[in-house]
């Protein structure tokens, strides 16, 4: 929890009892539903919690906006952007039913009410739209945008960023980007430049805006 707080400071008192509550939720679940990589639940805070925070440091989404996480695993990046931002709409999606039980019980267990679970493919989403699209090490980022494209709308609910797509990706990027067929649109920023830590050496944001 102190890595989080190294870079954030101005939570509630709500929060900060949410976020301090993830470490022992996941390893209760973890133990019984492998969610979290063996080796990575020790380093939740930094490795997952502190992470998924680096779009929040990027994207200040506005009160009202809806957001989906595209295949959000055990909740990733989905939930700690949920608890960062309790006045907005998020819409976690996952096909494996296991994964989404998990998001569910943490969301329930430290009072998230702005999140909602669904066991679904992000392709099966029907009839919603959404203003941002998030995902952590999906899929290769041009099947992302063609599932996700559909779903969002135009228009711009941050300061910083129009809608659009915001992927927490890692490795050398450069033909995936290319065989995207998205590289003129696509930004990119370095998470170690976001937060100065080792764990995240070739770690990218990956926005691509919805044009």
């Amino acid at each position: 929890m102190d890595i989080v707080l190294k870079y954030f400071a101005d939570f509630s008192e709500k929060q900060l009892e949410q976020f301090s509550k993830l470490e022992a939720l996941y390893k209760h679940w973890n133990e019984q539903i492998n969610v979290i990589s063996r080796k990575d639940i020790d380093s939740l805070y930094e490795r997952h919690v502190l992470h998924s925070l680096s779009i929040a440091a990027l994207c200040n989404f506005e009160p009202g906006t809806q957001v989906v996480d595209i295949g959000t695993g055990g909740g990733f990046p989905g939930i700690p952007l949920a608890i960062f931002f309790p006045e907005v709409n998020f819409l976690l999606s996952d096909s494996i039913g296991k994964k989404i039980k998990v998001v569910q019980e943490v969301a329930d267990a430290i009072g998230l009410t702005n999140v909602t679970a669904v066991h679904s493919r992000v392709e099966d989403i029907k009839g919603r739209t959404f203003d941002y699209a998030v995902s952590r090490a999906v899929a290769p980022l041009g099947e992302l945008w063609k599932w996700v494209s559909p779903l969002l709308r135009k228009g711009q609910k941050s300061e910083e960023l129009p809608n659009g797509l915001i992927c927490l990706k890692g490795g050398d990027l450069e033909k995936e980007i290319m065989d995207s067929g998205l590289q003129k649109i696509v930004q990119a920023w370095e998470v170690n430049n976001i937060f100065n830590e080792d764990a995240f050496n070739e770690k990218y944001v990956i926005y691509v805006p919805k044009l």
